[in-house]
């Protein structure tokens, strides 16, 4: 494992939905300033950054992410149908949408097979569905630890790994910090989605109402994990985005939420945000008046 006079860095990654996007321009702008992680640690979306960093832990690897990120569409992982909402009211099956689109995803653009196997050392946080607690996989097949590790309940179905039905990590840890620190790490970079805090109306959907909702408890968990490990490791948490008007279920704003975060992180950076450990404002429960928009 990687260390340095700085100790043992990792980088965390959150989850957040299409809200993950936020993080490639983090990572785009950590790798610029010379920041390169001992290990990685990912849940939810964050799992997929993770997953693809650890695969290729450089700039060109970053640009091949962010690639990704500006052409996906909601379709391509989360294909909603109307027989598939029939099958769920009638309980032939316990959730809305199988995982095939996303597996097929990552099958295509992940260039290993195993967590292992990774050029990065790489740690997956999924939940175990019957007993709630956190489930860290550290090896196997990477394809499935993801998406383990995305599983919303109830959207999409949980993913049996060596006898446990696994489902998102959000569930039990969306940003990692604990995990992060029993693995060994000293120093914590954390990119955080971060959440909506600025729209106008509730999402209209069901499943973007559940999004959001998950995206709200992300960001009140982070703030305790922050409060409660900040003595026992070094954490940096690069700010989220704010105030920010993108529901966590839109992925047509990839591209400009990619570019928003590589530019508040520069400017994070530029003030000295890696000097001095602190809890972003926009991480804590605040409002936006009508008027600020």
């Amino acid at each position: 494992m990687k260390s340095d006079r700085l100790g043992v860095t990792a980088f965390v990654f959150a989850g957040g939905g299409s809200l993950g996007a936020i993080e490639v321009g983090m990572l785009r702008e950590l790798l610029a300033r010379g920041e390169h992680p001992g290990f990685v640690v990912g849940a939810s979306a964050g799992a997929i950054n993770a997953a693809y960093f650890a695969g290729r832990p450089d700039s060109d690897g970053v640009a091949t992410l962010e690639g990704l990120w500006r052409k996906i569409r909601r379709q391509d992982i989360m294909p909603l149908s109307m027989l598939g909402l029939l099958s769920m009211i009638l309980r032939t099956r316990p959730h809305l949408v199988e995982s095939h689109a996303l597996r097929v995803l990552l099958e295509k653009h992940l260039t290993y097979e195993r967590i292992e196997q990774a050029l990065l050392p790489l740690h997956i946080v999924a939940t175990d569905m019957l007993a709630g607690h956190e489930v860290v996989l550290s090896s196997g097949p990477v394809v499935n630890a993801v998406l383990a590790s995305a599983a919303i309940p109830g959207v999409y179905p949980p993913v049996r790994i060596d006898g446990v039905d696994l489902v998102d990590g959000g569930v039990a840890s969306n940003t990692p910090i604990a995990a992060a620190i029993k693995l060994g790490a000293t120093r914590i970079i954390v990119l955080p989605a971060g959440f909506a805090c600025a729209l106008h109306a509730p999402p209209s959907s069901a499943i973007a109402q559940a999004m959001h909702a998950l995206t709200l408890v992300i960001a009140r968990q982070l703030v305790r994990d922050l409060e409660y490990y900040g003595t026992r490791a070094q954490i940096y948490v690069v700010p989220p985005l704010c105030p920010l008007d993108v529901s966590p279920y839109d992925y047509g704003q990839c591209a400009q939420l990619i570019e928003r975060a590589a530019q508040t992180t520069r400017a994070w950076l530029d003030d000295g945000g890696l000097e001095q450990a602190f809890i972003p404002g926009e991480l804590r429960d605040h409002q936006h008046t009508a008027a600020a928009h």
